[in-house]
């Protein structure tokens, strides 16, 4: 699971108290080291440093306990986890990302999740240009029988979206999951095409979509962060779904997107099942975080 600082007892152990400079570089490279931006990094040490010294503080416990807290105010600031499902039917959700994060998968876990909490669910497969994506997307919308609207491969995404809205109306679904590219050509074509995509659910729901969720691998690191800003250029991101979650995944990205894109995780997937997917629980990941 997640860990941000493997090494703080030894550090703690090494330097022997908070007056030795050392002990607090070294706690920054290991942050650093864990995908943690320079900048979060000095807004998690500098106040926790500032206060050890002026109050004395001489604990590791005490010491751990005040980093978890500047994290958990990076966490928390402004955050709205769930998702609140508006009386105006369909509420549409964009969801995107590269290849390879896992948003297919995540799609069909976060489809499960609302189809749980009682929600008639429709699926755009509007990712037309990877080889067997509609496949996919069809395979999970049999297991979940939810009806995934689609055309053939290499078709126009914008008209996938279109139809499925017009079809969301006709059943008076609730909501609409949009599965969408993760690479094209060049990344100008890929941001033009979600682009587009966004402006017929606006053309066709009277509004933009009610979520747009990025969907980031917990394994890339700071590049992920370079993906964010990316999307975040282009198109509103309300959310972060964090996938593999069960890896050895260091963690420190997201506070980095958090801090420095206030940009929030809002569910993490975690293992091979449909059903491993939560909220994000900030108490439970900062736990996880530092021990």
């Amino acid at each position: 699971m997640f860990k941000l600082v493997n090494n703080l007892t030894y550090l703690w152990n090494k330097f022997k108290d908070r007056g030795n400079a050392e002990f607090w570089n070294s706690l920054e490279e290991e942050l650093i080291l864990n995908n943690v931006s320079v900048n979060t990094a000095d807004f998690i040490l500098s106040e926790v440093k500032e206060y050890c010294f002026k109050n004395s503080i001489n604990s590791l416990n005490e010491i751990k306990n005040l980093i978890k807290g500047k994290i958990k105010e990076i966490l928390e600031c402004g955050n709205n986890w769930d998702i609140h499902i508006n009386e105006k039917k369909p509420f549409i959700i964009l969801v995107v990302g590269v290849n390879g994060v896992g948003k297919t998968s995540s799609i069909a876990k976060l489809a499960m999740m609302l189809q749980k909490e009682g929600k008639s669910i429709l699926i755009a497969a509007a990712d037309t240009y990877r080889a067997a994506a509609i496949e996919q997307i069809q395979f999970f919308g049999e297991k979940l029988n939810i009806e995934v609207i689609h055309h053939q491969r290499n078709s126009d995404p914008g008209a996938v979206v279109y139809d499925s809205i017009d079809k969301a109306f006709a059943k008076n679904a609730d909501i609409v999951i949009i599965d969408t590219a993760g690479r094209m050509q060049t990344s100008a074509n890929l941001i033009n095409e979600l682009k587009k995509i966004k402006r017929i659910v606006n053309k066709k729901n009277s509004r933009d979509p009610d979520e747009i969720f990025l969907v980031i691998d917990s394994n890339t690191g700071q590049n992920a962060k370079s993906q964010t800003e990316v999307f975040k250029e282009a198109l509103d991101i309300t959310g972060i779904i964090l996938t593999k979650a069960d890896s050895t995944s260091k963690g420190g990205i997201v506070l980095t997107i958090k801090h420095d894109l206030n940009i929030p995780v809002r569910f993490i997937t975690y293992g091979e099942r449909i059903g491993d997917i939560s909220y994000f629980d900030p108490e439970k990941f900062v736990d996880l975080l530092v021990e």
